[in-house]
């Protein structure tokens, strides 16, 4: 969402407002009125002018530029203007005095000509301009033209918009512009160079001079070579001329400063040092401020804060020193004023200023003006203003009655105006509306309608969209569609109109087009949205995410992975192209590491947990940089908000029950991470919830007890308040408070079951009349149907599959005790298989593979074992694990079996648990096997 308001208030903005006052009958001078200035201009001069401009006064016929203000027949006024006899007698007067003409009657011409269009209220049309242009063919500035001449043609060709480029164009039209351009610079250029006495530049000529090159380039002009020498010629006579600018001065030159560098311009020292020198200025001259100043003020400041010139020393200091006067001025805003002023405000948060009280009761003293003038916008201003509101509700600005209220009558200004929106309006329409549903408590009246007003449009002008207006197109379906928004027929359709585009402007989107684009399609396959379309758009992108690596920014890289990884997530990583952009990303993950956000890292680490899960966890570079990521969630601990706690948490525990390694990076980023759990608890929703305390389960004894018990009991009290579960949502929570129940009936020294076997008891009582088909659904069903003892709803069906080191030790086991009766994969109490038991001593002995364990480190359960085994042993059995390394040597395995044998032919003392953790003696023999995850070993 780039695009901005109007740069500058209607009256600057435009060549068709304050058309200059003047009377034909002047004897010797008058002032002309300027839509941002006033200069002095001479009808009548004297005969004599002492100095290098001395001429003489000419006789001849006064110039038809005389032209009043309010014309009785505009067309007759343009004919005079381009009549044949003006040219010549210009003509003759230059010749007469040669090298001693100053421009006078030139500037005189150029002044009548924006008297013209002021008059008519808008710059010359196509017709009127290629009328016009033969004429200036010989209209041609010197060096010798004074600086008054100079300026005042310049400003008021380009006022009138002599200067722009309409299409078609006739070649001879372009190549008079350019003649006449390139003379007027050559002879700035040659006046700001001069020596000082030699000169006679002023304050008020330099301003001009500004806002016509800001005005120049906005309407198409490029910046050529010579352009950019009139800037750096210019440029310290801002510094020099400081001190004599008025407030209006310093008004126009800030905006026009500001439209350069939009527009193109190089951000030379030269240039920040100027604007950075006008800032203390504004502030000197702070009692002068008129509303129109102050919202083309704010709109600059907000400019330059997003072309990085926050830091510009005295740019905050004008925003703070600016804001108490909106307030007080609130009454006084024109319709364009409320729509710059609200927009720099978002613009200016958006950029990292601080929310203070005064710029939120500035925002909130224009909110009722909103309403009261919504008649009077345009559409270019409801999308600015729609693009504020949206940007400052998602920097955390407060949804107050009065924001609800001015959003309703804006998206009222959207039905009344829908055929009217330009291409790029629908588009940031669309983007701003996609941002208001995402953080809207409360859908705003007439939203929906107005998504479904504009979806048409997105259709009709599916050609005249630029590659960003399609990135953000997109990312608003997308998020539309992410937030519930009905997957209508006019929707689909806009998509599908839209994605054809993007394959064939593929080599036209810059690094943040590639990013939304692609988080766009991820989000639209994760809703079911899948098309060969989609595929087709993917499969185009991917190579620039490769050719662009170097040049995406932190949040960018994020949000890349993030969508790559729900890619494969939807079983897409067969599309061309994918793993190859993964591995391009990763090490410019590492390489700015530290430019991460919270947001960033947490989507960045929910990539890599994703692409682990579906079986990427050889992705080079991967593992290092989640190591790398670790100590960045640590140390920013405190600034995750809840949704990010979650997602950090469910991603870790998905990296770690995928193999991650546990470090010490890794234990203190959990440690860290659930330490302010509690603390962002009210601001959890449902699925978060239950994705910690799935997280928290998965991780076993990684966490520690009493942390993992506190945790457990504040997320449970919060599912109470909660009646709109989910089905997944309520397996995910139930699975997690058995694995805490389980942990706690694991533990001999606690007795606190009683408030979590509840809160089970309520969650199994939601699904008791489901009838899942997926296994590991029917699992948790019974599981928590056997805890608390109650009739299985379902008759889980389960897969076995013996491993080798079950065989091993039920061989070994029969060959030391003959008699001893041994069933392999039975289930019990419909619960997971067991694998091997001892029907007749009431045992079962459970072979620990390394997928029992956080990190395969043989020592940390995870939360799946510690179900099981507490389940077991409720059920009345006792349970002996004896973990796979212990197979890996010969003298180990056969201390296992001893005492195996002693504990059959001692008389049971109660069911337990009998862990085998025996030292090592000897060297196993180990082949590596990847079959059942485990090692196969060869006992010697």
């Amino acid at each position: 969402m780039d695009r901005s308001p109007a740069g500058i208030s209607r009256r600057y903005a435009r060549p068709d407002n304050n058309a200059i006052q003047s009377d034909n009958r002047a004897a010797c001078s008058r002032r002309v009125q300027y839509k941002q200035s006033t200069v002095r201009q001479w009808d009548n001069p004297p005969r004599s002018t002492p100095g290098r401009h001395e001429f003489y006064h000419s006789s001849g016929a006064c110039l038809p530029q005389h032209l009043r203000s309010r014309s009785v027949n505009p067309a007759q006024d343009f004919n005079n203007l381009i009549k044949q006899e003006i040219m010549t007698d210009l003509l003759r007067k230059s010749d007469r005095f040669g090298h001693r003409y100053d421009g006078r009657y030139h500037g005189q011409y150029a002044s009548s000509i924006k008297k013209y269009t002021s008059a008519a209220k808008r710059p010359l049309n196509r017709a009127e301009q290629s009328q016009l242009i033969p004429q200036l063919q010989n209209f041609t500035a010197s060096r010798g033209w004074n600086w008054r001449s100079l300026t005042t043609t310049f400003h008021s060709l380009t006022s009138a918009g002599v200067f722009v480029t309409h299409k078609p164009m006739d070649q001879s039209v372009k190549l008079t512009q350019a003649t006449l351009l390139s003379t007027l610079f050559d002879a700035i250029i040659f006046q700001c160079n001069q020596k000082p006495q030699a000169r006679d530049i002023d304050a008020q000529g330099v301003s001009n001079l500004f806002w016509a090159m800001a005005k120049l380039v906005d309407n198409g002009q490029e910046q050529t070579p010579e352009f950019n020498e009139v800037l750096a010629a210019l440029l310290p006579h801002v510094n020099a001329q400081k001190d004599q600018f008025i407030l209006q001065n310093i008004v126009n030159l800030l905006w026009a400063m500001t439209k350069l560098m939009i527009n193109g311009s190089e951000q030379t020292p030269e240039f920040n040092d100027s604007v950075a020198e006008l800032l203390p200025c504004v502030s000197a001259q702070k009692d002068q401020f008129i509303p129109q100043h102050i919202s083309n003020l704010l709109w600059a400041m907000a400019k330059l804060s997003d072309k990085g010139q926050r830091q510009t020393p005295g740019l905050n200091a004008a925003v703070v020193m600016l804001l108490p006067h909106v307030k007080a001025q609130k009454d006084q805003f024109t319709a364009q004023g409320i729509a710059n002023l609200l927009w720099a405000m978002a613009k200016l948060v958006d950029n990292g200023q601080e929310q203070t009280s005064s710029l939120k009761e500035a925002v909130t003293a224009l909110l009722p003006h909103v309403i009261v003038q919504k008649a009077n916008f345009t559409p270019q201003e409801i999308v600015s203003l729609l693009w504020a509101m949206a940007k400052l509700v998602n920097n955390g600005h407060e949804q107050t009655r009065e924001l609800k209220k001015a959003i309703a009558a804006l998206l009222s200004c959207v039905k009344a105006q829908k055929d009217h929106f330009k291409p790029h309006e629908i588009a940031n329409l669309l983007w701003a509306l996609a941002k208001l549903v995402d953080n809207m408590q409360e859908r705003a009246p007439g939203l929906k309608e107005a998504v479904a007003l504009l979806l048409p449009h997105v259709v009709l002008q599916q050609a005249n969209f630029k590659p960003q207006g399609i990135a953000n197109l997109l990312w608003a379906m997308a998020k539309l569609v992410d937030n519930g928004h009905a997957q209508t027929r006019e929707l689909k359709e806009a998509i599908a109109v839209l994605l054809p585009h993007a394959n064939v402007k593929e080599d036209q989107f810059i690094p943040q087009h590639i990013a939304n684009m692609l988080w766009s399609m991820a989000k639209l396959v994760d809703n079911g949205e899948w098309t060969p379309e989609i595929q087709e758009a993917v499969a185009a992108l991917l190579p620039q995410v490769n050719a662009q690596k170097a040049s995406f920014k932190p949040q960018e890289i994020a949000n890349l992975l993030w969508a790559l990884a729900k890619l494969v997530d939807n079983g897409q990583e067969q599309v061309k192209g994918l793993i190859e952009a993964m591995a391009a990303l990763l090490p410019h993950a590492n390489v700015k590491e530290d430019q991460f956000i919270p947001q960033g890292l947490a989507n960045l680490l929910l990539a890599m947990a994703k692409l682990v899960d579906n079986g990427q966890e050889h992705t080079p570079g991967l593992k290092e940089t989640v190591t790398v990521l670790l100590t960045h969630v640590t140390a920013q601990k405190d600034q995750f908000n809840a949704h990010g706690i979650a997602n950090l948490l469910w991603a870790l525990a998905k990296l770690v029950d995928n193999g991650q390694e546990r470090t010490p990076e890794l234990n203190e980023a959990v440690v860290a991470l659930l330490s302010h759990v509690n603390a962002q608890k009210t601001h959890l929703n449902l699925q978060e919830i239950a994705s910690l305390l799935w997280a928290m389960a998965k991780l076993g004894e990684f966490v520690d007890l009493d942390m993992a018990i506190s945790t457990f009991e504040s997320l449970v009290h919060q599912i109470s308040y909660h009646h709109q579960f989910s089905h997944h949502v309520i397996l995910m929570s139930l699975w997690g408070v058995m694995v805490c129940c389980a942990r706690l009936s694991l533990d001999s020294n606690t007795n606190r079951n009683h408030l979590l076997e509840k809160h089970m008891d309520d969650l199994f009582t939601r699904l008791k009349n489901t009838s899942p088909v997926n296994a590991d659904d029917q699992s948790i069903l019974a599981m928590a149907a056997c805890w608390l003892g109650k009739p299985c709803p379902v008759l889980p069906h389960y897969q076995t599959t013996t491993s080798k080191y079950q065989t091993i030790l039920r061989h070994q086991l029969q060959s030391h005790i003959p008699s001893l009766k041994i069933a392999e994969e039975k289930s019990l109490h419909s619960l997971p298989p067991v694998d091997l038991l001892l029907p007749d001593h009431n045992i079962i002995i459970e072979i620990q593979g390394p997928s029992h364990y956080v990190s395969g480190d043989f020592k940390t359960r995870n939360g799946s074992t510690l179900l099981k085994i507490a389940l077991l042993r409720k059920s009345g059995f006792e349970v002996i694990e004896i973990p796979v390394n212990k197979f890996w040597n010969k003298g180990l395995i056969n201390r296992c079996i001893d005492q195996i044998k002693t504990r059959v032919d001692t008389p049971a003392q109660g069911h337990g648990t009998l862990s085998f953790n025996i030292g090592w003696t000897e060297e196993a023999n180990v082949t590596a096997n990847k079959e059942d995850g485990n090692a196969q070993v060869t006992l010697t």
